[in-house]
């Protein structure tokens, strides 16, 4: 190996979703709409369950904290994509780079197990409504949360200070348009095994371990359901799971499709679907559970009101 190829790299390019500079000003003024979009979407969601105590339940203290999530996954990967294009640049420091995908890694998680959190509680208000104010108590629900922020934040501290532990030669070009941890992987001139086994160990147990306590619970949900007497019945059980059942559909549909394989995979219409979780599932989240639910409605009607007056 020469010389050149042993220069350490200090950052990274990140070339974008397409590589090409017309494509890019597009994409960079969708991104930017959609960013808003979510930031406006999300807060409105998270002010409407805080003012209106009618919404102070648990089912809206994980919608509320699965908004404020949302608003950081987005927060992690979509500014530095615009501030990079205002000014000409597609550079990202070492030290950035990490940052990002130690917080990419942390939010992305903790999306999954809220998902899990709201299915538990789903199952519970459907399968046990005599004993549901029992069991969802405020404490419950608060350490529900805080769980899963620790748990999620060891997860990524682990992931990326082995990262941190790779070398990296000359190649630093990022075929993304942020610090997607396995395009960084595929850029290491030194050994990855010991990185790619925890991403099948941990990183596996991390992702499996919500995604089979909401398959568990909505099997529970649906078995319950079944037995109801009334086609009503059945309708108005299943309308309080139905956007939630959107939203895990859109965003573990992604993430099966990208992250549970070997990087050596991955490719650049990989990079579609990383744009589906990040993105797109932080978009619509608030439009899925705000139109399909008559009380989010009336507590954003109500919040429209007296910021108008």
């Amino acid at each position: 190996m020469d010389g050149d190829n042993k220069t350490i790299v200090t950052e990274f390019l990140l070339l974008g979703l397409s590589g090409k500079s017309q494509q890019e000003e597009v994409l960079c003024g969708l991104f930017l709409g959609m960013y808003l979009v979510t930031i406006t979407g999300n807060l409105l969601i998270i002010f409407a369950i805080s003012c209106d105590p009618h919404l102070h339940t648990p089912m809206y203290f994980f919608l509320a904290s699965l908004s404020t999530v949302d608003i950081c996954t987005s927060s992690v990967t979509i500014p530095k994509m615009l501030v990079n294009h205002i000014v000409g640049s597609k550079s990202i420091s070492y030290r950035e780079c990490m940052s990002q995908i130690y917080f990419f890694i942390t939010f992305s998680n903790m999306d999954g197990f809220l998902l899990s959190v709201m299915a538990y509680d789903r199952y519970v208000a459907i399968c046990c409504p005599l004993h549901y104010t029992l069991i969802m108590r405020p404490r419950l629900c608060v350490l529900l949360v805080a769980a899963s922020g620790l748990i999620t934040n060891l997860h990524a501290l682990l992931h990326t200070l082995l990262m941190a532990q790779l070398t990296f030669c000359s190649n630093n070009a990022v075929h993304h348009f942020f610090c997607d941890p396995y395009p960084i992987l595929k850029l290491a001139c030194s050994d990855t095994f010991i990185n790619h086994l925890m991403v099948f160990t941990v990183g596996a147990l991390i992702f499996l371990t919500p995604f089979i306590c909401i398959i568990v619970s909505y099997a529970y949900i649906f078995s319950n359901v079944l037995k109801l007497p009334t086609a009503r019945g059945i309708r108005k059980a299943l309308s309080t799971c139905g956007s939630h059942l959107t939203v895990v559909s859109l965003f573990y549909g992604a993430i099966l499709g990208v992250y549970m394989r070997p990087s050596s995979s991955y490719s650049v219409q990989d990079t579609v679907a990383t744009v589906i979780f990040t993105v797109v599932t932080p978009l619509v989240n608030p439009f899925i559970y705000s139109l399909r639910n008559r009380d989010m409605k009336g507590a954003l009607g109500k919040l429209i009101l007296r910021s108008s007056k």
